[in-house]
């Protein structure tokens, strides 16, 4: 295991960075008590609009409220709701699409006729829809993400799972009478995760940015809120004031990148020619 993660070291840093990057974010924001100079909620309308300056390294919003202090609160909101909404929908598109590649005929109709439902329409519409359905607030965007997400990952687990159950060690496991419960989470699945554990690194970074967006559309966080969509969609009318958006839009694609980072260094990592090449 060192062995490969030394190569992979050599042979991608940005994995390396990547990981770094994720750890600063969650480090800045878990101790956003510690490290911020002032409260998220804290006002001071005599400073208000502030550009950068030694008082306010990240400037200051309409309501004086010091905007490097509530990016590093935001770190708190956007960064569980996209790790919550993958690891949702990974688990319940991974059993959903098992079941349906395992079981086939009738099951496997039904279930992927319903993915087909959720695919059909574009990601962020049917989210923007089910969240405006479900009111504004941060756990309704999380369950609206969930619904959109789970039949990527379904779809995809299905298809393994249909490649895995005809290998020989599969039709062993049936030869010796094993229950099927057993075939599946014991023989076929854990064959099958890593591929949907690399996607879902990918996909935190797509997920973080859609989570920001329904945000920014006011589906989101409470404007209240330190949220880095929410924070982009209140300087949109103050372009004059650039660092309203740019510092948490920024925050955005620094974690997105990392996240990408990530995931390209793990789908190498899975890459049997990667292993060849070690050898």
């Amino acid at each position: 295991m060192w062995r490969t993660l030394r190569f992979q070291i050599k042979r991608n840093p940005l994995m390396v960075v990547g990981v770094l990057v994720c750890i600063a974010w969650v480090v800045i924001s878990i101790g956003a008590d510690a490290f911020a100079p002032y409260g998220p909620m804290q006002q001071n309308m005599t400073n208000r609009l502030q550009p950068p300056n030694g008082q306010n390294t990240f400037g200051t919003d309409q309501l004086g409220r010091d905007v490097l202090t509530r990016v590093m609160y935001g770190g708190r909101i956007s960064l569980p709701a996209g790790l919550l909404v993958i690891i949702v929908a990974l688990v319940v598109g991974t059993l959903i699409g098992a079941v349906a590649g395992y079981a086939g005929g009738l099951a496997d109709e039904l279930l992927m006729r319903l993915v087909e439902v959720f695919m059909a329409f574009p990601t962020i519409i049917l989210a923007m829809a089910i969240a405006a359905a479900l009111g504004p607030s941060v756990m309704n965007a999380v369950v609206a993400m969930v619904l959109v997400w789970w039949p990527n990952y379904a779809r995809m687990v299905r298809g393994l799972v249909v490649s895995v159950k005809s290998n020989e060690y599969v039709e062993a496991a049936q030869a010796i009478g094993a229950s099927h419960r057993y075939i599946l989470f014991r023989t076929i699945l854990p064959n099958c995760l890593a591929s949907a554990i690399v996607m879902a690194t990918l996909d935190i970074g797509n997920a973080i940015l859609l989570f920001a967006g329904l945000s920014f559309l006011g589906l989101g966080a409470d404007p209240s809120t330190p949220e880095w969509g929410r924070m982009v969609a209140d300087g949109v009318n103050s372009f004059d004031q650039w660092w309203l958006s740019a510092f948490p839009g920024l925050a955005i694609f620094t974690v997105v990148m990392a996240f990408n980072f990530i995931g390209d260094g793990l789908r190498d990592l899975t890459d049997p020619r990667l292993r060849k090449s070690m050898n």
